[in-house]
């Protein structure tokens, strides 16, 4: 007897690029004359105010790359237990959403590095973060280019949903 196949998220594979292959798109994107959009995060539990936001980050420019958290990065940030979802995984999903165009994870502590070999056009981040609170913020302003907070999707948050499954009732 033969089993169904398991469905597949289509994963854009184009998408999912190296720091030096996404700084080469950066570069022929500036050539080109597109605005490079750049935002980052852990984006651990996909969620609607997640889509929202990179929607809005995407509607800003041309061209929306997303720096993604590894795995290491986000347990350091989030703490044990975290990240829920693996970062191949978290990647894949990102890569899945028509309005991300690439997706570059990284390691480390900060995001700078990767901002600063980037230099993007317009560098965004969450409402929740203060613009001068913004990783990167200073060598981005200082090359030109313009930092963005963007509002958040109230009352969405990964870390708000954990709680609400860790408090669901034992079936």
């Amino acid at each position: 007897m033969a089993t169904a196949a398991q469905p597949s998220l289509h994963i854009a594979t184009d998408k999912l690029l190296e720091p030096a292959e996404l700084h080469a798109t950066r570069c022929a994107c500036a050539e080109a004359g597109q605005t490079f959009v750049f935002t980052n995060g852990c984006f651990d539990l996909l969620h609607r105010g997640h889509v929202e936001y990179l929607q809005q980050a995407r509607a800003l420019g041309d061209r929306l790359a997303v720096g993604l958290n590894d795995d290491r990065s986000v347990r350091a940030l989030k703490g044990p237990g975290r990240p829920l979802i693996p970062q191949a995984d978290r990647a894949a999903l990102l890569a899945a959403l028509s309005c991300v165009n690439y997706v570059c994870t990284f390691s480390g502590a900060s995001v700078e590095p990767l901002v600063a070999d980037l230099l993007p056009d317009i560098l965004v981040k969450g409402g929740d973060y203060a613009r001068e609170e913004i990783v990167g913020r200073r060598v981005v302003e200082a090359h030109g280019g313009r930092v963005q907070a963007l509002p958040l999707w109230r009352g969405q948050s990964s870390s708000t949903l954990v709680r609400r499954i860790k408090n669901l009732p034992d079936e």
